[in-house]
């Protein structure tokens, strides 16, 4: 699964530790997900696009999808 948190992260200033500590998760489970070595949860999924006021569609894609 692809995903454009660091972006959005990015585009808000916000840091990686920030981001964690809204989203209850630690800092490196945000680097993870950023990097793409772990895939969230479908909660923490909804989380992190609830926190950013966008549709999961919108933060996250599937590879079938990419093309």
């Amino acid at each position: 699964m692809t995903n454009v948190l660091k972006d959005l992260r990015g585009e808000r200033g916000w840091s990686q530790q920030f981001l964690a500590e809204q989203l209850g998760v630690s800092r490196q489970s945000v680097n993870a997900i950023e990097t793409g070595r772990y895939d969230p949860s479908l909660p923490l999924a909804f989380r992190i696009a609830e926190l950013f006021g966008l549709a999961i569609e919108q933060c996250f894609a599937s590879p079938s999808k990419e093309s």
